[in-house]
C-alpha cells in the first residue's frame, strides 16, 4: 500500500464542494471515481481544507492511499485522463510515507480572494472573481484588515454551520493590495473557521466602498457576534492557493 500526495487545481463552478455530498457533485467524488476505475480499489481521499460549493483551488493538497503498483507520474496521468471533462487536474503526485496525512500534518493553509473592480460586465472571469462595481480603496481595506490579524475570537465571521471547536484563531497575514482593476486580498493562518474568509472579505469591501470606517472592523470583531456581520462574500472569488507542512518549511 502507498500513499500517494496530490497537488489539486479545479474550478469550483461545477461542484457542490470539495468534500462528498449527498446532494450534488463534489471533486471528491470525481477524484474518488476516477482513482477507483484506474485500481479497481475503494479509495478514499483526504484533503488539507474544505472549500464550499463555487470555491476553487490552485493547489489543494490531497492523499489517497491504494494497493497496486504506481509511479506517481504515471498515475497522476492516468487520474487526468480519467477526469476529463470536470474542470480538476492533478498537477503534482509523489509518494509520501504512510504516517504523513493532508490535513493532519499541514501546518498552514493560505487563501486568496479576487475582487474584478469595474463596472463592465466580466466575461472571461465570470464565476471567477466577485465583480464589485464602484471603486474600492485596496489603502483602506488594507488598514482596516490589520485589526484581525493575530489570536481572536472570530464568532463574528464564522458560520452558523460551523463545526469547529472553538471560534478562536490565529489568523497569521490578511493583506489587501490592487493590481489594476483588481483588488486581491491573500490570508493565512492554521486553520480558518467555515465562511471565515468570505466573511472577513465582505466586510473589507464595505471598508472599501466607505459604507464602513476602517474601525468598525475592529468593533465588529470584538461583537463575537454574527449579527454583526455586515457582508459576506460570494465563493467565486474565493481560492485556496497553499497547504503548508513541516518538512517543506
Amino acid at each position: 500500500m502507498s500513499r500517494f500526495a496530490l497537488t489539486i487545481e479545479f474550478n469550483g463552478g461545477p461542484f457542490m464542494g470539495l468534500q462528498r455530498q449527498a446532494h450534488g457533485p463534489s471533486v471528491q467524488q470525481s477524484l474518488e471515481e476516477a482513482a477507483q476505475a484506474i485500481t479497481g480499489e475503494e479509495v478514499t481521499l483526504h484533503s488539507a481544507g474544505r472549500t464550499d460549493s463555487g470555491v476553487h483551488a490552485l493547489a489543494m493538497r490531497s492523499h489517497m492511499d491504494i494497493a497496486k503498483p504506481f509511479e506517481p507520474f504515471r498515475l497522476m496521468e492516468a487520474l487526468n485522463a480519467k477526469l476529463r471533462p470536470d474542470p480538476i487536474s492533478v498537477i503534482a503526485c509523489e509518494v509520501k510515507p504512510d504516517d504523513w496525512h493532508a490535513r493532519f500534518s499541514c501546518i498552514g493553509r493560505s487563501y486568496e480572494y479576487r475582487i474584478h473592480n469595474r463596472r463592465a460586465p466580466l466575461t472571461f472571469d465570470r464565476g471567477l472573481a466577485w465583480q464589485i462595481a464602484r471603486p474600492l480603496d485596496a489603502e483602506a481595506m488594507h488598514r482596516a484588515a490589520q485589526s484581525l490579524t493575530g489570536f481572536h475570537d472570530f464568532t463574528t465571521f464564522r458560520s452558523a454551520h460551523c463545526q469547529a471547536a472553538s471560534p478562536e484563531k490565529t489568523l497569521d497575514r490578511l493583506d489587501v493590495r490592487r493590481e489594476g482593476e483588481w483588488v486581491i486580498v491573500e490570508a493565512a493562518a492554521r486553520s480558518f473557521l467555515h465562511h471565515q474568509v468570505r466573511s472577513m472579505v465582505g466586510c473589507l469591501a464595505l471598508v472599501g466602498q466607505g459604507q464602513w470606517e476602517e474601525e468598525q472592523m475592529g468593533r465588529a470583531l470584538e461583537a463575537c457576534d454574527r449579527q454583526a456581520l455586515g457582508l459576506n462574500a460570494p465563493p467565486d472569488g474565493l481560492y485556496f492557493v497553499k497547504a503548508v507542512y513541516p518538512e517543506e518549511v
